[in-house]
């Protein structure tokens, strides 16, 4: 018996075999969930059909976050699979190249803020507000991913470690709003690992080799471990945990120095 036996699960972000967004999707299939996947535009959706199909799903749909009614038509295409829907993953973040290298303020620009925020943290809310009314009643539960940027000055993650400080402000709100409903609303910020979402970051080869000699583990997380964590997060185990930010980065959050 899997721990998300008889539970759907929509998964937002998947773009490569090394996101998380896949760990997490091969975690939750692991554990006995139904998935549907959504891709981002015509370019991706080859790809992310080929994925869905390794873990046994035809549900596979276009969502723009940027757009409204592409987050509408994701639920209004999922009704006619699901009666419900029980998991929302969401693993979106970006913000333009130019933004992410060097000193944040000579860097960062209004456009480049405004994109940041909208797609790394509004979307969140957005598809959450979409979501609800399939996810009423079910002891459902809401999941992001964060970064330790958000509560730290990280070198050249500038407005990218303010939009997720904005995402992880989203994560309570969500929950308070969300709780009388039955729904849960968390986040994962996990260890750096090398994505091709982090693959835009300065420097992203210096940071992981620095994790891994000082953080307690003295090594990397992986998108495995990441997906283990959210299987669980979205279970009816982690039925009393909600507005919360969870680390899974081997202690590297709780060093003062190293």
């Amino acid at each position: 018996m899997g721990l998300l036996d008889n539970k759907r699960a929509l998964i937002v972000g998947v773009a490569s075999n090394r996101s998380i967004a896949w760990g997490i999707a091969q975690a939750m299939h692991r554990e006995g969930a139904e998935l549907a996947f959504t891709y981002q535009n015509d370019k991706l959706r080859g790809r992310v059909e080929k994925f869905a199909a390794e873990l046994d799903s035809e549900i596979v749909v276009p969502c723009d976050v940027a757009k409204d009614e592409e987050i509408q038509g994701v639920f209004d295409h999922l009704d006619d699979y699901w009666d419900g829907l029980d998991i929302l993953i969401h693993s979106v973040a970006f913000a333009p190249k130019e933004q992410l290298d060097g000193d944040y303020l000579e860097n960062v620009t209004r456009d480049g803020f405004l994109t940041a925020h909208e797609i790394s943290s509004y979307s969140f809310a957005a598809l959450g507000d979409a979501s609800r009314e399939m996810m009423k009643g079910r002891n459902g539960s809401m999941l992001t991913l964060s970064y330790i940027g958000a509560v730290r000055a990280m070198p050249n993650y500038n407005v990218m470690g303010v939009a997720k400080a904005s995402l992880e402000a989203n994560v309570r709100y969500m929950a308070s709003s969300l709780g009388p409903e039955g729904i849960r609303v968390n986040a994962i910020s996990a260890g750096p690992i090398k994505t091709l979402a982090s693959s835009g970051i300065s420097g992203m080869r210096d940071f992981l080799n620095h994790v891994e000699k000082v953080s307690p583990m003295r090594r990397n997380v992986t998108i495995d471990e990441v997906g283990n964590v959210a299987a669980f997060m979205c279970s009816d185990y982690a039925s009393a945990i909600t507005g919360e930010i969870t680390y899974v980065d081997n202690g590297f959050n709780s060093i003062g120095m190293g």
